[in-house]
């Protein structure tokens, strides 16, 4: 890449870091994009461009660019948010970047989708590539939008659908996980076998490395994911081990379990919990993108810096 600028949006959040210095360890340029003034992230530069949710003049931020690695957009933030404003940020605001992007002559626009954009079925066969896309939100519907808005386009890109991301600074579901496994009591979890995808965040930051390769196939949708689904229960496993315990898990039947949380008024967070969600990265890795770490080693260093934390 011989020092080549690669223009980073959504630095900031959980994902931004590891794909700043993944990008920064390979010897990239980076440029990151900020609504506000602030600092710059260690050996980066940063340009001031405003909100994604009203349009921007994306020339001062292209001048120089090679790559675009788009991380920026609304979060999944579940039922309440107008579709509109995902809409906005997601797809119209993405598209108006890589048009930007085409007509400063970016080489490649890598885009981070979200798996929602495939399915957001839960006890369902293995989410694959060849799959209809059949998003049933309107985080994920907002997502395939701007996939297919870039593929109307005249520029190379390629578009990242993560499963679950999991690592250091993880919130939502894997840090609830990870606030049981450090509970000091047997917990009830063992029984739920159901298998489901993750993603380390070092094997996602190496995979928008591979994106911009000039062997990763172009103008194209990939799921991402660990190759290999994992358990509830063999995550928390794993979990207690970087925390220096045994496994401490007791098989209630599933049944049992759901039926509580129904009294608890908690069943959908249940299902979300125990369902099987499992999707397949096979386009990556028929390309030759092979993932960095491995699940339950991911997930004890995880536990293990945490714990240090």
């Amino acid at each position: 890449m011989n020092g080549e600028r690669v223009l980073v949006t959504g630095a900031g959040g959980f994902i931004g870091p590891h794909v700043v210095n993944a990008l920064k360890a390979a010897g990239y340029r980076i440029r990151v994009t900020q609504r506000t003034a602030g600092p710059a992230p260690d050996g980066t530069e940063a340009v001031v461009t405003g909100d994604l949710a009203s349009p921007i003049d994306w020339s001062p931020a292209l001048d120089g660019v090679r790559h675009v690695v788009h991380l920026a957009g609304l979060a999944h933030a579940g039922p309440g948010l107008d579709e509109a404003l995902y809409r906005r940020i997601n797809a119209d605001a993405t598209l108006e970047l890589a048009k930007a992007a085409y007509r400063a002559g970016v080489a490649r626009f890598v885009h981070i989708s979200s798996i929602k954009a495939q399915s957001g079925a839960f006890d369902g066969p293995p989410l694959r590539e060849s799959d209809p896309p059949v998003p049933d939100d309107a985080y994920g519907r907002s997502k395939l939008a701007a996939e297919q808005g870039l593929a109307r386009l005249n520029l190379d890109w390629v578009s990242l659908r993560p499963v679950l991301v999991y690592g250091p600074g993880v919130k939502a579901n894997m840090a609830a996980l990870l606030k049981l496994a450090r509970l000091p009591v047997p917990l009830p979890l063992g029984a739920l076998t159901a298998p489901r995808s993750l993603l380390a965040v070092g094997n996602l930051a190496d995979a928008v490395l591979f994106s911009l390769a000039p062997s990763c196939p172009m103008r194209r949708a990939f799921i991402l994911a660990d190759p290999e689904p994992i358990s509830v229960a063999a995550i928390l496993i794993a979990l207690r081990a970087g925390l220096g315990r045994g496994p401490g898990l007791i098989a209630v039947p599933a049944g049992l379990l759901r039926a509580a949380a129904r009294l608890a008024r908690r069943e959908d967070a249940f299902v979300k919990l125990s369902g099987s969600l499992v999707a397949v990265p096979e386009g990556l890795l028929r390309a030759g993108w092979r993932p960095l770490v491995e699940t339950k080693a991911a997930l004890v260093r995880l536990a293990a810096s945490s714990d240090a934390g």
